[in-house]
């Protein structure tokens, strides 16, 4: 009885080993990032301009690939949008999150919440951040996504998707989307609303231009 527990802590070194041995096996993997490169300016109502990233910032994120744009609606909103697309290669996870990017641009995060993001077939859930800068306030709504899957809020939901997305499909990429407007006191619901709906539109188009990799 008291060589049970050592054998079961045997059994998984040896799993956890051989897991990890054949991930080293495997051949490296090809990125091909034209999908994510060709998505739509023109989303709905919806169009969009791009917004290069200052070299300091993409050196810090290190992304395979940025997408930085701001989606105009014929009603006046604007949305900024950032996408960081990180192949398994590189680990598929930002090593930034939006929590200490604004933070260390001087931003107050004052509320956080999660939320439900209505979407057929299957809706996805996302982070709500409300962040402040000398009086300027911003709603921001973030989550990341796999091949797999999203509506992934960090952490645990990331390294699990990326555990089986190894096992089971040999990938585990992923990335970063984050999108804003800018809001004034007492304006957070209708503000909210236009980010809920930009959040399920956008999603549907990344998932269609998803990065494609192969050995």
């Amino acid at each position: 009885m008291r060589s049970l527990p050592t054998a079961l802590l045997l059994a998984l070194f040896v799993a956890v080993g051989g897991i990890s041995w054949s991930f080293q096996l495997r051949p490296a993997l090809h990125v091909d990032l034209a999908p994510l490169a060709a998505l739509p300016k023109t989303l709905d109502s919806w169009h969009a301009v791009d917004v290069p990233l200052e070299q300091g910032v993409e050196s810090m994120l290190r992304a395979d690939f940025n997408v930085q744009r701001i989606y105009v609606h014929p009603t006046g909103e604007a949305v900024s949008m950032y996408v960081g697309y990180y192949g398994t290669e590189r680990g598929g996870r930002p090593e930034h999150t939006p929590e200490v990017c604004y933070e260390s641009q001087g931003w107050k995060v004052t509320t956080r919440r999660v939320l439900d993001v209505s979407r057929e077939p299957k809706p996805f859930r996302v982070n709500e951040y409300l962040v402040e800068q000398k009086g300027v306030r911003h709603l921001v709504l973030f989550w990341f996504r796999s091949h797999r899957s999203s509506g992934l809020l960090g952490g645990f939901d990331q390294a699990r998707d990326r555990l089986f997305g190894r096992l089971l499909e040999g990938r585990a990429d992923g990335s970063l989307v984050r999108i804003s407007v800018p809001v004034e006191p007492g304006d957070e619901p209708n503000a909210r609303t236009v980010l809920l709906q930009f959040a399920s539109a956008i999603d549907a188009q990344l998932a269609a231009h998803w990065p494609v990799e192969s050995p």
